[in-house]
């Protein structure tokens, strides 16, 4: 039997992928065939078949099957709890960047066009250098 570091660490991994995030989150209004979610995400559809099968290898999304058709869903909506916490965390991190942003103008003496655009480029190099 697993440990729950180890189920942690699987359970992460399961979700370290933005497609697979997107389709989670797609799923919060209920469930969609393979289909709906390549529309939804504008994703090629074997992608999404690819990541799905992931998600449900690792007991995140759930079937049935209706027809020709398979609709998948979220097998414990406590997913979105964590998802949201995620986004509060990067918020965060955002609210850091902007407040440095501010300090820099103070520091060079002019006035920086602050935007979200601006903001989420600060993030991301700071966040990979």
């Amino acid at each position: 039997m697993k440990n729950l570091s180890e189920f942690k660490a699987e359970f992460f991994k399961a979700l370290a992928n933005p497609i697979r995030i997107q389709i989670i989150d797609s799923l919060r209004d209920g469930e969609h065939t393979v289909n709906q979610l390549r529309e939804i995400l504008n994703i090629e559809g074997p992608n999404v078949s690819q990541q799905l099968a992931i998600l449900r290898a690792n007991n995140l999304v759930t079937t049935r099957k209706e027809g020709n058709s398979v609709y998948y869903s979220i097998k414990d909506s406590a997913v979105f709890k964590l998802l949201d916490v995620a986004k509060v965390i990067f918020n965060n991190h955002l609210v850091g960047i902007k407040n440095l942003l501010k300090k820099l103008q103070i520091l060079i003496g002019t006035q920086l066009l602050i935007n979200e655009d601006v903001i989420a480029f600060f993030y991301t190099t700071l966040a990979f250098t």
